[in-house]
């Protein structure tokens, strides 16, 4: 499987880990503090191939994608849950510890950023679905995350995310009912 796009990781680790799976040509952030230099080869990257952001599945990973997704316009977005990115012995998080079958699936369900979609999904929806406030909220993001390949989010970010990635209410509602049936049974 060839990749279009330069694929923007955290470190050395995880072009290891992307090149086993697909071939591709990678830029690491080498952590999460960005510096300028590095926004500006992603910046060129983008106008010239594009660029898929995939980060780990954690809060650094997290941040370097909004960092990211804040300077650099158009980028596309790729997620691993943190099952995938848990090495089968040790401690960690990341794509560097992901199978090639879940780097592959991963980069086969990538989701594209829209600045300008509203989705017919309201803040509302978000609670009445147990996603804010409730006890099982925590888990039901985490749930909608896989469910949705959107990655996991906390509540505030969960429906700018949904916007984002112009996830239809249609593709929420199934996605929310599976969820709530699966805690049924």
């Amino acid at each position: 499987m060839k990749i279009k796009e330069i694929i923007v990781v955290e470190g050395k680790d995880d072009t290891t880990a992307i090149k086993r799976a697909v071939e591709a040509d990678t830029i690491e952030t080498n952590g999460s503090s960005i510096g300028d230099a590095v926004i500006e080869q992603i910046k060129l990257a983008q106008k010239a191939r594009g660029v898929i952001i995939f980060t780990d599945p954690d809060f650094p990973g997290e941040k370097i994608r909004k960092t990211i997704t804040e300077k650099v316009a158009g980028c596309k977005h790729a997620f691993l849950t943190k099952d995938e990115a848990r090495p089968k012995r040790g401690k960690g998080i990341g794509v560097e510890h992901a199978s090639s079958e879940a780097i592959r699936l991963a980069l086969q369900s990538v989701k594209e950023e829209m600045e300008e979609y509203i989705s017919d999904i309201t803040f509302d929806d978000l609670v009445d679905a147990g996603l804010i406030g409730g006890s099982q909220a925590k888990a039901r993001r985490e749930k909608l995350g896989i469910s949705l390949k959107i990655g996991y989010t906390n509540g505030k970010q969960l429906h700018k995310r949904l916007n984002m990635f112009q996830i239809t209410k249609e593709e929420y509602d199934e996605a929310i009912n599976r969820i709530i049936q699966e805690e049924k049974n």
